[in-house]
């Protein structure tokens, strides 16, 4: 599977990200997307290291399993030295170890000479900047740019590059030598003269720092001081997790690499960490793309889905903003920090173009509570929970049709706003596009989940008359939905209904989501199953977006036939929650069996539809995210649903409905599960005779116990 991650390394901490090539270095020219970004800005575009002025031989590169630092391997090509001596090939060895803490990038280059006699050589580093915002960088066109100022070199030996937006914010890069250089600021050029001895090893330190007109600058910081202080972050963010080993060393493996790559893009906030969506394009605060993620690790880590509960709320929308398609109530879609949304030339500073996060919002609080009987939290969240429903009621459903829709108002805001959100993501059956307002079916799901959820809520605050309001709601939405968008002929639910109520009557993975939130119809569940595992929508990796046989598929588009890891996760969730465990472990082996053809196994934002063919691994998309934090995160909740594992602490109960392992799985132990302020450790083991599992646990809390039901 060849994707630009195939060919490039992926380095990201918060709001900082690097993409390098294989060997260490950053290419500009072209269509290239390689640089070192900060706050939605690429900040340096090019990056080269030269021996002797000429490149080095790549003998490996490789990213560490914490996901934390690239170590590429280098030797000389032959070359005659400083003091006049031929040097043979493969005589030097130089090790670049580069890494991202707190807006800095560190390299440290340590030079081998493998000879016995001297060798004097000259490093060189050839460092460019751009200051490209990240739309710039996906094509988006701009009719001004600010002004990108001369490298200098300070009297202290600091290397400056710096821009002056056309927002009035200075963005400058100032670099941090180990020792003194020779400046060709002409060419960009940096000199770094080292007399190796004979056997003796060179090294030279440097440090990118990312500052910008009010904003705090990070202290100067010594390499291994900084990497000393990254490693027990990194530890606390995986102390979110508990320890789970299986008996395939793969998919342990895919375990541990989703888990690392969760963690780097958990970012802080005033309000805990806040999982970013995806590098390169999303490096950001998304409202879907959190929640869900929070959601598919909720079983796991409670705390990461309180954090992301509590910063969107910090966020929701208080008044109407037709550029931003901001309404009272609404949950945030995504921030941004670069120069064109600073200027309004795009909308996405602060833009609420989604019409699912809100009632992900409510879905994710009452999921949270059930999960942890946090009612201070709820307490907390009530006035936001009523906002959101406030909204659903009143914004969401703007036409009083019972159905909750959407059509924007952003002059250059989204055009579809769910999390199909492409221009052509949408249509009928014979490939035209659907006009707004439009209902999608997903949505519809949400909104019922969403109501149940705070039905809940309201009912453990007191709230009794809200309680039984909301659930006759959610109710009332859940006859009316199976009524008018279950398409009989299609066995299936329509992808959406159009502006003039007509159905748009294609088979879509959305209609998988009406069992992730339980508001399809026991009887209709069956053929729903089927009608996702037929070969035109199941495609041997997953489900893909849109059926092979409808008009508008393309197996390499961007949501009409791709096959997206998080979607097939909350499919195969819902598949299990219908009792479907057999149906659910096959999209699991299929999103495995994907993972081993993968770099790192890694599963990236998407990947193109194509059908399984023996041998081979999945067809990327060139331009996906990896690391992406739903699609990373999808594992756990494949795993969750495999087990079907509920925590109940109102009642004490860790509950296993239906518990099922794949063929590829004999055991799995969980160590470290939380139960109110206990951490538990529990082992399932499969059967060899059959498909049965027996559970166990070595520290049974006190009061609780385990139910495990086979029906």
């Amino acid at each position: 599977m060849e994707s630009y991650e195939e060919k490039f390394n992926v380095l990201n901490h918060c709001d900082t990200f690097a993409i390098l090539n294989r060997w260490g270095n950053i290419d500009s020219g072209g269509n290239q997307i390689q640089g070192i970004y900060n706050r939605d800005t690429r900040f340096i575009n090019h990056l080269h290291l030269l021996l002797n002025g000429m490149p080095l031989d790549l003998l490996s590169s490789s990213i560490t399993e914490e996901n934390e630092t690239l170590s590429t391997d280098l030797s000389n090509p032959g070359f005659t030295s400083l003091n006049g001596i031929k040097v043979a090939a493969a005589s030097l060895h130089i090790h670049r170890s580069q890494f991202l803490k707190d807006e800095v990038f560190h390299e440290k280059l340590d030079i081998q000479n493998y000879l016995d006699h001297p060798c004097s050589v000259k490093l060189s580093l050839v460092i460019k900047g751009d200051f490209a915002d990240i739309f710039e960088v996906r094509g988006v066109k701009r009719k001004a740019r600010g002004r990108l100022m001369p490298l200098t070199k300070s009297e202290d030996g600091q290397l400056v590059i710096s821009y002056e937006g056309l927002d009035h914010i200075r963005r400058k890069a100032i670099i941090y030598f180990s020792q003194p250089f020779e400046a060709d600021l002409a060419h960009q050029l940096l000199h770094f003269p080292l007399d190796l001895a004979a056997k003796g090893l060179g090294q030279l330190e440097y440090a990118i720092h990312f500052e910008q007109t009010g904003r705090a600058s990070q202290p100067k910081i010594a390499y291994e001081m900084a990497k000393d202080e990254l490693i027990p972050r990194l530890k606390h963010k995986n102390a979110y997790f508990p320890i789970i080993e299986t008996s395939n060393e793969q998919f342990t493996h895919w375990l541990n690499r989703s888990q690392a790559d969760l963690v780097s893009l958990m970012a802080e906030t005033p309000y805990g960490k806040y999982p970013y969506a995806g590098v390169p394009w999303y490096n950001t605060a998304f409202g879907r793309d959190g929640i869900i993620t929070a959601w598919q690790t909720l079983w796991l880590a409670p705390q990461l889905s309180k954090e992301v509960l509590l910063f969107l709320a910090a966020h929701q929308a208080e008044q109407e903003d037709k550029a931003s398609d901001a309404e009272p109530g609404k949950i945030l879609h995504e921030m941004r920090n670069g120069e064109m949304v600073a200027l309004n030339e795009l909308p996405f500073k602060k833009y609420y173009g989604t019409i699912d996060a809100t009632p992900l919002f409510i879905m994710l609080a009452g999921a949270y509570y059930q999960r942890t009987g946090d009612l201070s939290t709820m307490q907390q969240l009530w006035p936001h929970i009523e906002a959101a429903l406030n909204w659903i009621d009143n914004y969401g459903d703007f036409d009083g049709d019972g159905f909750v829709e959407y059509q924007h108002k952003a002059e250059k805001g989204l055009t579809n706003q769910g999390w199909k959100d492409s221009f052509d993501a949408i249509s009928h059956a014979d490939g035209t596009l659907a006009k707004s307002p439009i209902a999608l079916c997903e949505v519809q799901g949400y909104v019922y989940a969403a109501k149940k959820s705070a039905s809940y809520i309201a009912y453990d605050l007191g709230k009794t008359a809200v309680a039984q309001k909301l659930k006759k709601s959610a109710l009332d939405l859940r006859k009316k939905f199976n009524e008018q968008f279950w398409i009989e002929e299609k066995q299936c639910f329509a992808l959406a209904l159009d502006g003039d109520k007509k159905p748009c009557m294609i088979n879509t993975s959305n209609a998988g989501h009406a069992l992730f939130t339980g508001i399809a119809y026991e009887h209709l569940a069956s053929k729903l199953v089927k009608t996702l595992l037929h070969p035109d929508l199941f495609a041997g990796w997953g489900i893909r977006t849109l059926a092979a046989n409808e008009a508008r598929y393309n197996p390499m588009s961007y949501h009409n036939g791709s096959i997206w890891p998080h979607d097939v996760a909350l499919i195969a969730s819902g598949f299990a929650k219908y009792g479907f465990v057999v149906e659910a472990a096959r999209l699991t082996t299929a999103l495995f069996d994907a993972s081993l053809f993968i770099p790192l196994q890694r599963l990236p934002e998407l990947f193109c539809g194509f059908e399984r063919r023996q041998g081979e691994g999945p067809t990327a998309y060139p331009v996906a995210c990896s690391p992406q934090a739903w699609s990373v995160s999808s594992v756990f909740l494949l795993l969750q649903s495999l087990l079907g594992l509920e925590i109940i602490p109102d009642k004490k109960v860790i509950r296993f409905n239906k518990p099922y392992l794949p063929s590829f799985l004999s055991w799995i132990k969980l160590s470290g599960i939380q139960v109110d302020s206990l951490r538990i450790n529990l082992e399932v083991l499969r059967h060899k005779s059959n498909e049965h599992v027996s559970i166990y646990w070595n520290n049974q809390p006190k009061d609780w116990k385990m139910e495990v039901s086979m029906e």
